[in-house]
């Protein structure tokens, strides 16, 4: 009898097998489709010799993530690649603010009324971000906090709505640039906790910056898949799991999906009936005979570049997506542009590049031209440029990957006391009705994004489980 089984082949299932295998225990892992990745992939969606990442791209919480850093991964190919500028929010008038290493290079972009209240926001954390991110991203119950007085400052800072927090700001450029960080979780901006959204992904780029993986965000999965093979872990593709039947006795299984598909697998019944799907994404890939022509210069270096007008424009694209039921007017979007640091995604001279605006769950329609319309507001002449795209709405995106239940990429609205208490409300998040059988997906605390850490804290869980047998 296996020690432990994991369904799911994403970041978080891969990341739960090697904290289990790295521990001793026998570890076996089961993954529908025919290679590992989840939503961390690369593959040649438009044209030959273009590599995509069907999902994520950059990296801000995977380079910044503690289960990560306590990994070999690099002696397993994975080679972060950071380009000039982490991130770039352009302006029609042809400027733009900055999310740079440095947060006085950042807080100058803002202009001169808004540089102190910047620096005075984020440096008090920055000095202990080791500690808040390890202490922020393992709750909850997992871990004691190592710097509790910090985690509670920043739990003061983090926990009110975003638009609060951004009241100390005169001007638009730094309200603009913050409403873009907390979109990226797909979240109103008057959510409850949406600050310290906003703070996370400010303060990774300040710490280690907001990469790209060499080759591709495959290089992630990859690296994790053949440290579990040399931890001794096994790994099934091409492996559906419709029930728990179809795996082998183990004395603990362990779920990377959604937390419906793990109660039909598990016939747990209604018991995550509660559980909110957030909006979905309209997603288009591109294969580029040149790089984007930016009018702000600022995103021309950009590994990131952020797109909406102003924050009103911002937190009414997320309402129209997530309230209102209709496609956005003029869509908040979030592009990366991996070639500007990685010239063998695509061949010589030609770049990749792609964009996502948000939409209802479940949208059928087509966000092609509101989403190049943007495109061209902040980069006049950028459809000459493409050379080819590969769109996919929610229902390819949920077809590409299960866990994204109709379109939804951050597994799970983040939203109300969901930002903070997932899937159920519950202090124990990874745990099921039955015993043998957790939950480790992006569903789960600290939710969506390519870090690893939900399948770290669950692992944990799982193995307390077993040494007490």
């Amino acid at each position: 009898m296996l020690d432990a089984v994991v369904v799911g082949a994403g970041p978080n299932g891969l990341t739960a097998a090697v904290e289990l295998a790295r521990r001793g225990f026998s570890v076996a892992l089961f993954e529908a489709r025919d290679t590992v990745g989840g939503g961390s992939r690369t593959e040649e969606l438009t044209l030959p010799g273009f590599h995509h990442d069907p999902c994520a791209a950059a990296h801000p919480l995977a380079v910044n993530s503690p289960a990560f850093r306590a990994m070999p991964l690099e002696r397993y190919g994975l080679h972060w690649l950071h380009p000039e500028l982490p991130m770039a929010h352009p302006f029609p008038d042809g400027s733009a603010a900055v999310l740079a290493r440095s947060v006085a290079e950042t807080a100058a972009s803002f202009g001169p009324r808004d540089a102190g209240a910047y620096r005075r926001l984020v440096e008090p954390f920055l000095y202990r971000w080791d500690g808040l991110v390890r202490d922020f991203m393992s709750l909850p119950l997992t871990a004691l906090p190592r710097d509790p007085v910090t985690l509670a400052r920043f739990g003061l800072a983090g926990l009110p709505p975003s638009t609060w927090l951004t009241r100390r700001f005169r001007d638009e450029k730094a309200r603009t640039l913050f409403a873009g960080l907390v979109a990226h979780v797909m979240a109103p901006l008057g959510g409850v906790a949406t600050s310290a959204i906003g703070l996370v992904f400010a303060l990774a780029a300040h710490a280690r910056g907001w990469p790209v993986a060499r080759g591709g965000s495959q290089a992630i999965s990859d690296a994790l898949a053949a440290y579990l093979t040399d931890l001794g872990g096994d790994i099934h593709t091409d492996y559906e799991v419709k029930r728990l039947d179809d795996l082998p006795p183990a004395r603990a299984y362990v779920f990377d999906t959604s937390p419906t598909a793990l109660a039909r697998i598990a016939g747990f019944g209604r018991y995550y009936d509660n559980f909110r799907n957030g909006p979905g994404a309209f997603k288009i890939d591109y294969a580029l005979d040149g790089p984007v022509p930016w009018t702000a210069p600022e995103a021309r270096t950009a590994g990131t570049v952020q797109i909406g007008a102003d924050s009103a424009e911002i937190g009414a694209a997320l309402r129209a997506a997530s309230r209102e039921g209709r496609a956005p007017d003029r869509p908040f979007l979030i592009t990366v542009q991996p070639s500007v640091v990685d010239p063998s995604r695509a061949p010589e001279g030609r770049h990749v590049f792609w964009a996502y605006g948000h939409v209802p769950n479940g949208w059928t329609g087509d966000l092609t031209d509101a989403l190049e319309r943007q495109l061209e507001r902040f980069a006049p002449g950028f459809r000459d440029r493409v050379l080819a795209r590969a769109t996919a709405g929610p229902p390819e995106l949920a077809a590409r990957n299960p866990n994204y239940v109709g379109g939804d990429i951050a597994s799970g609205a983040v939203s109300g006391l969901q930002t903070l208490l997932r899937p159920k409300l519950s202090l124990f998040p990874y745990a099921t009705p039955h015993p043998a059988v957790f939950i480790c997906s992006s569903a789960t605390p600290p939710g969506p994004g390519v870090h690893g850490m939900s399948g770290h804290n669950a692992a944990k869980a799982v193995w307390r489980r077993l040494r007490q047998e």
